[in-house]
């Protein structure tokens, strides 16, 4: 069923990408997976294509787009399984935070290297004792003079050992009442003095990415690197939370099609008992059923993006497409594992990776429990809201 969507501008643009991806991208999945960390190199060619925010400002080096060329870029990285980039993150989650809150100044500085693949961007909000919870974050930042000084630690982030450029969480008012009026959002430079990477993270899945804890020892940066104003961090976050999980549904979608196609062609293709897997009622039954459930999911998932592209306040459906898309790929991936059998079981087959990689999407970006008090919240079955 065509995408409505979806423009004859859009989808020659998803060629362009198409085409790079496959030539560039792809071949250097499999050694990201093993060295645990994507190259350089594969930024700065998605910059210079003009695929890194797409819809970032004109005047920075960006297309000025709007945000459905950025899906496009999202879905054609992840049909390869390159989620060693992160793109998302780089250029739909964090750069956001710099093109709406940031000072002309910090636009000028940080904007153009992050549009190039030069500045890759990351941003530190988990603690070890903080999850879901932002309003609890204990790291802080002391104003000193023309300097802040940021003492604390982060773990679980995305892009911690490339990142040039780190949007850390931090409190400026750690006695401020309540306590998420003191929150705020600082630039680290990857050089800040007292910004020190710790360990890459050894995980379950998403092994091309590099995840890593980051601590901050009398981390000095200059006053001029507060984004926005002191004290708003945290309605900063919370108005940027939309597009981020809008841009987790996008790439869970994309990634249950890739698996349940490549499972369709090996179940054609396998025999048991004399005859292709595929031929089985069971097995048509199940690829039947995630067909469906891919496609409902991706109908609902494009009625977001649109609306999202319009300006309209989505905090509840994106936060319902967050949760059911992402458990939606964590069900595909086991079904499709279990149809391939004992070979499902070797990493050499993709679809041991997409299982291993559907873990987490049930937990970044907000764990899928938290969508669902969301979702209650603004039902209106929280007395306390």
């Amino acid at each position: 069923m065509r995408r409505e969507i979806f423009s004859e501008e859009h989808e020659l643009f998803r060629a362009q990408v198409r085409r790079l991806v496959e030539n560039e991208i792809a071949p250097k999945v499999a050694e990201w997976n093993r060295a645990g960390i994507s190259d350089r190199e594969s930024w700065r060619k998605l910059g210079a294509a003009g695929f890194l925010g797409a819809n970032a400002p004109a005047e920075f080096g960006g297309a000025g787009a709007d945000f459905l060329y950025d899906a496009i870029v999202i879905e054609e990285l992840a049909r390869v399984r390159a989620h060693g980039l992160m793109m998302g993150l780089h250029s739909d989650i964090c750069m956001p935070y710099i093109s709406t809150y940031g000072s002309a100044e910090q636009k000028r500085r940080y904007l153009p290297g992050a549009i190039a693949g030069e500045v890759i961007l990351a941003i530190a909000m988990t603690e070890p004792g903080t999850g879901s919870d932002l309003a609890a974050v204990r790291t802080t930042a002391r104003r000193d003079g023309d300097h802040y000084v940021i003492n604390g630690s982060k773990i679980f982030i995305s892009n911690g050992q490339l990142a040039d450029l780190v949007i850390v969480v931090a409190k400026t008012n750690p006695d401020a009442k309540p306590s998420h009026r003191g929150i705020s959002l600082l630039l680290v430079e990857g050089n800040a003095p007292g910004f020190v990477r710790g360990r890459k993270l050894d995980k379950l899945g998403l092994k091309g990415q590099d995840t890593s804890e980051l601590f901050f020892e009398d981390c000095r940066v200059p006053a001029t690197n507060l984004l926005g104003k002191e004290g708003e961090g945290f309605k900063m976050l919370m108005e940027k939370l939309q597009q981020e999980r809008l841009v987790a549904a996008i790439g869970a979608i994309e990634s249950s099609r890739r698996c349940l196609d490549d499972t369709i062609a090996y179940t054609k293709q396998r025999k048991a008992f004399g005859q292709p897997i595929a031929g089985f009622q069971n097995t048509q039954f199940k690829l039947a059923e995630m067909e469906t459930e891919i496609e409902i999911g991706r109908v609902f998932v494009d009625r977001l993006i649109a609306a999202h592209v319009r300006g309209e306040d989505l905090v509840t459906e994106v936060s319902m497409a967050k949760w059911w898309t992402t458990d939606l790929m964590k069900r595909v991936t086991s079904s499709c594992l279990q149809l391939f059998g004992g070979y499902g079981f070797m990493m050499e087959y993709p679809v041991a990776t997409d299982y291993a990689d559907a873990a987490v999407q049930t937990i970044y970006a907000g764990t899928n429990e938290i969508m669902k008090v969301i979702i209650a919240r603004r039902m209106g079955l929280d007395p306390r809201a």
